[in-house]
């Protein structure tokens, strides 16, 4: 027979999502008394607040990053985003300006690694390995094509064409 709790782990995986599993492990622990509702409600508040922190440090991460390939390209953001939308990569937008490109995101990317080293979230030596791929890696980016919001192409997930959601291969 299904539990409460299995129907619960189960529907995070039907569309529900986490925070539909969460509510329910943390409705059965108060039901069962084993937290109160005060306990669950401060323990949902800090789900929210963290997702939130995350999608701040996020966003802002994004915006940073989209202002560094705007001034480098001297082209604004929406213009960028149309033209990526209708299939061209950035290196084809930048034009005689890729190299250029490719050294400002790899400057980017590389303050980015030394303030993880420094927060404490990465090692020295994670730092050297991923600076050490680091011009190849921002320049297969500039050079791709991303297609139409949503297509992964080739280069999905999983097997069966891109539409599995195991490991890129």
């Amino acid at each position: 027979t299904l539990t409460a709790g299995s129907i619960g782990v189960a529907s995070a995986h039907d569309g529900a999502g986490k925070g539909a599993a969460k509510s329910t492990v943390l409705a059965d622990l108060v039901k069962a008394g084993t937290i109160t509702q005060a306990q669950a409600d401060a323990i949902s508040k800090k789900f929210e607040d963290t997702k939130a922190a995350h999608k701040a440090v996020h966003d802002a991460r994004h915006a940073a990053r989209e202002a560094v390939v705007t001034s480098t390209l001297g082209i604004d953001a929406a213009t960028i985003k149309t033209r990526l939308t209708a299939g061209e990569s950035l290196a084809t937008i930048a034009g005689a300006k890729k190299d250029a490109l490719i050294a400002a995101l790899v400057a980017f990317e590389t303050k980015e690694i030394d303030s993880a080293v420094t927060a404490g979230k990465l090692t020295a030596a994670q730092a050297t390995t991923k600076k050490a791929h680091l011009t190849a890696h921002v320049t297969a980016e500039v050079e791709r094509v991303k297609g139409p919001k949503g297509e992964k192409g080739s280069k999905g997930f999983g097997h069966k064409g891109g539409k599995g959601k195991g490991p890129r291969n």
